[in-house]
């Protein structure tokens, strides 16, 4: 059967047929939110905001750093995995979120590995091993030796249960055969006290903060965490020079909601790596010892996420690590 269409609506739909689809306009064309599960002030937040002029130059949009700080990094987290997945709110990722928490914890509010889709590495962050004269060593074999005569009375510091500068001092337990005791505190301001005093032997920090413990008596900078000498402290050996294979350098990586458009997170791929690139940013990044990361993909960045989930997850089996 033929349908006849009346004159009167062909007449109404030819400008309609004619007129060619609205483009969607290109992204970013408006502010973009960078997450950050931690508070203001801290190391990660001085990345986020070292870097955000930068990405605002190469995208043409803000880049809005909002500090969501608690639970674990779980709060921040949980804000981005609940955004609309469109590019727009972005979450800085440090090993707690999806490579630590889902094996320290029994639950959480977030499925890392259904929430998040990967944008780009950022960087990897060493630790130094800072130690207190009272250990009566100066290097990893006399604390491996210190600790052996003294089981469980040596004891080193975290800013909590999970955090890097723990699972740092439980990789060198594992790994040496020790068993260092592990005392968390809340704040850096806490433990810093108290191991300058000498009520607490050691800390597994980052670079910047260590360092500036040790540039006066009493502490001493012991070993760097990472498989190869820091560029700032080249007079510092690795642990791994004692433990071959040992290393804990944090990863930082940039995640969006998943089902984020392929595109979308490409562009901002692009963005990232081309601010990481920046002369300024490497300088700034490397004077603290941090280590940036160079030209990432998605893919890669998701696979190092894999690789330290493995990794993580073993050591905090084999040593019983929990967090309630």
């Amino acid at each position: 059967m033929t349908h006849r269409i009346p004159r009167r609506g062909l007449l109404l739909a030819a400008p309609m047929l004619a007129r060619p689809a609205l483009a969607q306009a290109p992204f970013p064309n408006r502010p973009v939110r960078l997450v950050i599960p931690f508070g203001a002030g801290g190391s990660v937040d001085v990345v986020g905001r070292m870097l955000a002029p930068v990405i605002e130059s190469i995208l043409g949009q803000p880049l809005i750093i909002d500090n969501r700080p608690g639970g674990g990094t779980a709060i921040g987290a949980v804000a981005v995995a609940r955004s609309a997945p469109d590019g727009y709110t972005l979450f800085y990722g440090t090993p707690a979120t999806l490579m630590v928490n889902p094996h320290l914890m029994r639950t959480l509010p977030y499925d890392p590995d259904r929430d998040f889709a990967s944008v780009v590495s950022i960087m990897r962050a060493p630790n130094l091993l800072a130690m207190h004269p009272s250990v009566g060593a100066r290097d990893i074999p006399g604390l491996i030796a210190a600790a052996k005569a003294k089981p469980g009375e040596l004891i080193f510091v975290s800013g909590g249960t999970g955090t890097s500068n723990h699972l740092s001092g439980e990789l060198l337990n594992s790994m040496a055969g020790i068993q260092l005791q592990h005392l968390p505190f809340r704040t850096f301001g806490a433990y810093s006290t108290e191991l300058l005093a000498g009520r607490v032997h050691m800390c597994f920090g980052t670079i910047s903060d260590m360092m500036a413990l040790t540039k006066a008596p009493p502490l001493i900078a012991v070993a760097v965490t990472s498989a190869k000498r820091s560029p700032v402290l080249p007079e510092i050996p690795t642990v791994a020079e004692t433990l071959p294979g040992y290393e804990a350098t944090p990863f930082n990586h940039i995640s969006v909601p998943a089902g984020t458009p392929r595109e979308v997170i490409l562009t901002l791929n692009a963005a990232f790596n081309r601010a990481l690139a920046h002369p300024a940013i490497i300088e700034r990044m490397t004077a603290t010892g941090l280590e940036p990361s160079s030209n990432t993909t998605p893919e890669e960045t998701e696979a190092t996420i894999r690789r330290e989930s493995a990794r993580w997850k073993a050591l905090i089996v084999e040593r019983d690590i929990r967090l309630e």
